[in-house]
């Protein structure tokens, strides 16, 4: 038996709906999409408990499926995006959290869809979180910049603090105000990916340095793209960019405070992805503030350095708390 279908199993025990082999299939196919396009993310999933990782990647895969539409380099299709995401939501029930009771009778009709619907369900994440994901990535189809920093958070509430806010359920809450650090970290995993992914989004037309940033360092657009196409990486942009990375590593450690206040079980997960997305900003500084045109990224062996001893303490928080050992 694989390793994800032990996973789904022990997911089965308390939902039953995933007994149900499309619904399995459905989320072996977010799974796929997770350790494809998510490598840090779905590491840091393996150190939660077996039965709460195929919801990770059921939240994971609908974020990376609808973010494709707009953001393929060789077929975006905005329009898609749109008929995908209103059938989604057209297809919820009447309390708006997901699958009917019974698996099959209802529901989204794509796989993505129904591993989505069935996360919802199973861990009451409200439907608003889900809206607001979608609105951000329509923002996507026609919107290439943002003037201010407040207009930047509009679009990353949306595509990052709720996904913040959707796993909180899964994470398990052991105390009060773990929302404001759920947020935080969301928009410091995003704000990592834009400063590292400059020059990526600068191929599709987009730029995710608010423009006033630009304006203090002295950069416009049109150095930025320049920079792409030379290869040359001005002071300027470099101050631009350590500014980002400061404003983000402030973003962390508001954060930092929130790994307490989820389960036991879910810490070592939760750390795990902060300290290793929080390491992009490392390999950014490394590369000379350089991610315009090269792809910066966290080498294997910090990853496993980071993630091996947060795996053997994860497992001794699993065997301490009882209800996730085996679970």
């Amino acid at each position: 038996m694989s390793t994800s279908a032990r996973d789904l199993d022990a997911a089965a025990r308390t939902d039953p709906a995933l007994l149900d082999p499309d619904l399995r299939a459905a989320f072996e196919g977010c799974r796929l999409l997770h350790a494809e396009h998510g490598k840090t993310y779905y590491l840091a999933t393996l150190l939660l408990p077996p039965a709460k990782r195929p919801y990770v990647w059921a939240l994971y895969g609908f974020a990376r499926y609808a973010d494709e539409f707009v953001d393929s380099l060789t077929s975006p299709d905005p329009q898609a995006l749109v008929e995908w995401s209103d059938a989604f939501l057209a297809s919820l029930d009447g309390d708006g959290r997901g699958l009917p009771d019974l698996p099959g009778a209802g529901g989204p009709a794509d796989p993505v869809g129904r591993a989505m619907a069935a996360t919802m369900r199973r861990w009451d994440i409200p439907r608003a979180h889900v809206e607001a994901f979608l609105h951000s990535m329509r923002m996507d189809i026609a919107t290439t910049g943002y003037a201010t920093y407040e207009d930047l958070r509009e679009y990353v509430y949306g595509s990052a603090a709720v996904i913040g806010l959707q796993m909180l359920p899964v994470l398990e809450t052991v105390a009060p105000g773990a929302e404001g650090p759920a947020r935080a970290l969301g928009e410091a995993f995003q704000l990592s990916n834009f400063i590292r992914d400059v020059g990526e989004d600068l191929d599709r037309g987009r730029v995710y340095l608010p423009l006033e940033d630009l304006a203090a360092h002295g950069v416009t657009k049109e150095d930025l793209f320049e920079a792409r196409r030379s290869g040359r990486i001005t002071p300027g942009i470099r101050a631009l960019l350590a500014f980002e990375v400061a404003r983000t590593r402030e973003l962390y450690a508001q954060a930092e405070p929130g790994i307490a206040m989820v389960h036991p079980t879910s810490r070592d997960c939760l750390r795990t992805a902060y300290l290793l997305y929080g390491d992009i900003l490392d390999a950014v500084e490394a590369a000379g503030y350089d991610s315009l045109t090269r792809r910066v990224a966290v080498g294997m062996p910090r990853r496993l350095g980071v993630a091996l001893p947060g795996l053997a303490r994860a497992q001794a928080a699993r065997r301490r708390e009882g209800r996730w050992q085996t679970a």
